[in-house]
C-alpha cells in the first residue's frame, strides 16, 4: 500500500489553475502552501517577465531549491501544498528523490481556456506569450503511478474534491 502523501504537487502549464487549486488545497487538507514561483531568483522573474522562457539550465537550480524546502518543510512535521509547472520529467524525478511521500496533481486543459485565462488574470509576470513555450516544454506524465490527471475545465470545488480523494 502507497502510504499517505506528506507533499501534494499541483503541476501544469503557466494558467492551469495550478495556485487556485493548491490554495483550496492547502487549506482543506491542514497543510502549508507553497508557490514554486516564489523560488525563482528574481534573474528568472525578469527573464520570464520579457517574454523569455527559462532553459533547462535555469530551472535545474530553481527545482534543487524547491527539493530542499519541501524536505525541510516535511522534516519538521508539516503537509505541503506546492504550485509547481513540473513541466519537465527530470524535475518531477528530482522531487521524487526526496524520498518525501508524494503526489502529483496533473491541471490538464486545453490551450485556449488557458490563454484566456492568462489573458483574463493581472498581476503575473508570465505573459500569456510564453504559453506555447510552456506546451512545447511539458513532457506528459503518462504511466508516472503518482500523478493524477485532474481535468481544468471543472468548477474549483470539483477539482477539490477530487484532489482530496488523492491525498488520501
Amino acid at each position: 500500500m502507497t502510504p499517505a502523501p506528506q507533499a501534494v504537487i499541483a503541476m501544469g502549464v503557466s494558467g492551469s489553475g495550478k495556485t487556485t487549486l493548491a490554495r483550496l488545497l492547502a487549506e482543506a487538507w491542514q497543510a502549508t502552501f507553497l508557490d514554486a514561483d516564489d523560488i525563482h531568483d528574481d534573474a528568472a522573474r525578469a527573464r520570464m517577465a520579457a517574454g523569455l522562457p527559462l532553459t533547462d539550465a535555469m530551472r535545474d537550480p530553481w527545482v534543487a531549491r524547491i527539493a530542499d524546502e519541501l524536505t525541510r518543510r516535511v522534516a519538521n512535521g508539516e503537509r505541503v501544498v506546492l504550485a509547481f509547472s513540473g513541466l519537465r520529467r527530470r524535475h518531477r524525478d528530482r522531487l521524487r528523490e526526496t524520498g518525501l511521500p508524494l503526489r502529483f496533481l496533473f491541471l490538464h486543459g486545453d490551450k485556449t481556456l488557458i490563454a484566456a485565462r492568462m489573458q483574463a488574470r493581472s498581476g503575473h509576470y508570465m505573459p500569456a506569450s510564453l504559453l506555447d513555450s510552456q506546451f512545447e516544454t511539458l513532457e506528459m506524465p503518462a504511466g508516472e503511478a503518482d500523478v493524477v490527471t485532474l481535468a481544468i475545465d471543472r468548477p474549483p470545488a470539483e477539482m477539490l474534491r477530487d484532489a482530496l480523494a488523492a491525498c488520501t
